[in-house]
């Protein structure tokens, strides 16, 4: 099995940076530890399964999360690190019954998910045409993390993710500044990282920074989201019917599944519409 990504080959880009749960062995629903909240049912210590989790790795209840008061799943993308550790780090191996791998297999994994997000952030970077004055620098550094995850476990436990990220993140700043086209709105808008619960109906938008934004429960519907930076924003709850969020900026499939929307909300055409806003 090859480990390596072929960067000139999208599908396969987009297939290993994508989540596959039917190859691997429910990590994210072992590994991770959750509390009983809006977004999750019950509480559960990390290392520990759900008990949604069935004998052949997938969730009993996969089709009705929200239903069932897992918000939190659905708003989760392990940005195909799962089906990395599980088939090709750890070879196959299955954590059940395999004391000598699942504990390290289980810290293992959240961090090889952090280096496939980053992975998926500098292949967006590497896409657009008004980047190209970084792409070396950017493919520099996505062969750079992608190595990363092609260490001994030993190797990856020892990875400093945080300075690793900071790396990263320049990059990615930089990204934002040459994408985001330079728009002057007639009402200046102040800087926040906190629109909880915010009115932004018809909210003009258009190439603002958002990065990291908490946009938990706000109205954004019909509000003009083009070409805004959306990396890390907080969607969970936020109204984005009729919303138009072509051509923004690191907008995961994560992020779309934890808010809410319709027929009428606009998506790049990477992402797909999630089936609660088809039901709603």
């Amino acid at each position: 099995m090859r480990v390596s990504i072929e960067l000139e080959n999208k599908v396969e880009v987009q297939k290993a940076l994508s989540s596959d749960c039917t190859s691997c062995f429910g990590l994210c629903c072992v590994a991770l530890p959750y509390a009983k909240s809006a977004d999750f049912a019950f509480d559960k210590d990390g290392g520990t399964p759900c008990q949604n989790l069935q004998d052949h790795y997938l969730c009993g209840i996969h089709d009705n999360l929200i239903q069932e008061g897992f918000r939190g799943c659905v708003a989760y993308e392990c940005f195909g690190a799962g089906q990395k550790v599980s088939r090709i780090i750890y070879k196959g191996k299955e954590w059940k019954g395999n004391k000598q791998y699942a504990e390290q297999m289980f810290s293992v994994y959240p961090i090889v998910q952090q280096l496939h997000e980053m992975l998926s952030y500098l292949y967006e970077a590497m896409s657009y045409e008004e980047t190209k004055s970084i792409h070396t620098e950017l493919r520099e550094m996505f062969r750079e993390t992608e190595k990363m995850t092609e260490q001994s476990p030993e190797e990856i436990l020892h990875i400093d993710i945080a300075g690793h990220r900071a790396k990263v993140n320049t990059l990615l700043l930089q990204t934002s500044e040459l994408a985001r086209p330079q728009i002057t709105h007639k009402k200046k808008r102040k800087y926040s990282s906190d629109y909880i619960g915010a009115k932004l109906r018809k909210a003009k938008l258009k190439g603002e920074n958002l990065r990291g934004a908490l946009l938990i429960a706000a109205d954004l519907r019909e509000a003009d989201l083009r070409f805004t930076d959306l990396i890390g924003a907080d969607f969970r709850d936020a109204d984005l019917s009729g919303a138009d969020l072509t051509g923004s900026l690191f907008l995961t499939q994560a992020q779309v599944n934890a808010a809410k929307g319709n027929s009428h909300t606009k998506l790049p055409p990477s992402l797909k519409v999630p089936d609660h806003w088809k039901k709603a």
